[in-house]
């Protein structure tokens, strides 16, 4: 399980190996004395939590009028919450409920507690950690899922939707963050190397994502049509929306501090996947001191957009 890096485990494929594997635990690697700051997914967090209270409002929406909603949803569970700020997002949205943030690393648990207590949320906000798609249900029933980033890293992904389904209460929302456009944050000729460094970039991700799903157990492969996807978990479509998130030039230093860590986990989880052209490019983009690194350059902007997908649960469930 992944986080929205609050984006509510929102942290994109574009996301360095090193990085996911401490959130998703790969290596069982956990850094509990990095700070809040430091955190690669709670800077990208932080640049997403705009994002998160729109979409939490769009879905605070879909329920109706506002005191309908308010009175339809008392517990919502925040999948791959990450750092929590996709929790605190929802909490803030949905008043009267209670959320609980769910995700596998206990590093990240321990910032939403933290965040939570730091808003004035820590009544509010709870968490459970939980590693495999057949515990999601065991918090239900519920209300409202959000899960951002979540079943791409899982090896059955239509299973994983259906799980997440089966904690729906009828009449409840599930909301899915997955894609949307990844990350740009350079163009096309920056000076140095070959020009269409960020859209090699991309391909290579895109490579090493399908081979990572290929190794995941229980991989399936499936084609990602959300809205049938969630049809075939037993849920009903109720909308598609797709939320911009920009930062123009010349951008401040914690979204600049960000691209660093970005761009610092490419050049370690790509490897091979780069030619030796390239990698120096990324190098060259790293150094702290050079004016041409991303820490500085002037034409460095981030736009990425993420989509989310709701459906519901329209009656009850009857057992097998």
């Amino acid at each position: 399980m992944t986080p929205t890096h609050g984006t509510g485990g929102l942290a994109g494929d574009a996301l360095g190996g090193a990085e996911k594997a401490e959130h998703e635990g790969d290596h069982g690697v956990e850094h509990e004395a990095e700070d809040r700051a430091g955190h690669p997914a709670e800077q990208e967090a932080e640049l997403h939590a705009g994002f998160l209270t729109e979409a939490a409002h769009w879905l605070h929406g879909l329920f109706g009028p506002a005191d309908r909603a308010t009175a339809a949803v008392r517990r919502i569970l925040d999948i791959g919450s990450g750092p929590g700020v996709a929790s605190h997002a929802l909490a803030d949205a949905f008043p009267e409920a209670q959320v609980v943030a769910v995700d596998r690393s206990a590093t990240m648990l321990a910032r939403a507690e933290a965040r939570a207590a730091e808003h004035g949320l820590g009544h509010r906000i709870t968490t459970r950690r939980a590693e495999r798609p057949e515990e999601f249900a065991r918090s239900g029933p519920v209300d409202l899922i959000w899960t951002g980033n979540v079943c791409r890293h899982l090896g059955d992904q239509q299973a994983a939707l259906r799980s997440l389904a089966s904690a729906l209460r009828p009449g409840g929302l599930l909301a899915v963050a997955e894609r949307g456009l990844p990350p740009r944050f350079l163009p096309r000729d920056i000076g140095i190397g070959r020009p269409g460094l960020q859209a090699r970039l991309d391909a290579a991700v895109e490579e090493q994502v399908t081979a990572r799903r290929s190794r995941l157990p229980g991989s399936t492969s499936v084609v990602e049509d959300w809205p049938c996807l969630l049809a075939s978990a037993g849920l009903v479509p109720a909308g598609t929306r797709t939320f911009l998130i920009e930062f123009p030039a010349p951008l401040d230093v914690p979204v600049r501090r960000h691209l660093h860590t970005r761009l610092h986990g490419l050049l370690a989880d790509l490897g091979e996947r780069l030619d030796l052209v390239d990698r120096l490019t990324v190098e060259q983009l790293l150094d702290g001191d050079a004016c041409t690194g991303v820490l500085w350059r002037p034409d460095a902007f981030y736009l990425t957009a993420v989509t989310v997908h709701t459906a519901r649960l329209c009656r009850p469930r009857v057992a097998a």
